[in-house]
């Protein structure tokens, strides 16, 4: 591979053409002089992982379980017993209850109803079950990624 200029790159040596590459930020990076010797920091990868192996993240995540999966399976019931009986009992489903509608359109209606029911449940129950906890651990994450990037800590 040759450069803009003709000569052969050598992929050691190659060198951005950015001239603010090589300029720090005021008062980063520059040594004070003291020539302490470099702390090793944890590799971000890491960071997550021990985050994901903490408790708090274990406790989120349980929660977050114990209200998805009974609520999925309840809702995925109630949409299969709907098309089950609207294709296996025609005949209920058509029955009036008043005047044109008939017990399949007040299914449908429930249908959407327990659709914004079910949202609302998960929308309150993050609120005030998982919220605060993963917003924590969030904070903490940043933090100990901060940490990983260099940042001040």
């Amino acid at each position: 591979m040759y450069s803009s200029d003709g000569r052969p790159r050598d992929a050691r040596n190659v060198r951005y053409d950015d001239p603010w590459y090589d300029a720090l930020a005021a008062g980063w990076g520059e040594s004070d002089g003291t020539d302490a010797p470099e702390v090793t920091r944890p590799v971000a990868r890491d960071v997550y992982l021990e985050v994901q192996r903490s408790a708090a993240f274990q406790e989120v995540r349980s929660r977050y379980r114990r209200f998805v999966v009974p609520a999925v399976a309840v809702f995925l019931s109630w949409y299969v017993a709907y098309v089950v009986a609207a294709t296996t009992a025609p005949g209920l489903m058509a029955r009036p209850v008043a005047g044109a509608v008939n017990v399949a359109m007040l299914a449908g209606l429930g249908q959407f109803l327990t659709t914004f029911g079910l949202t609302w449940a998960y929308a309150r129950h993050a609120r005030l079950r998982r919220d605060r906890a993963a917003l924590e651990l969030r904070w903490d994450t940043q933090e100990l990624t901060r940490v990983t990037r260099g940042g001040a800590s």
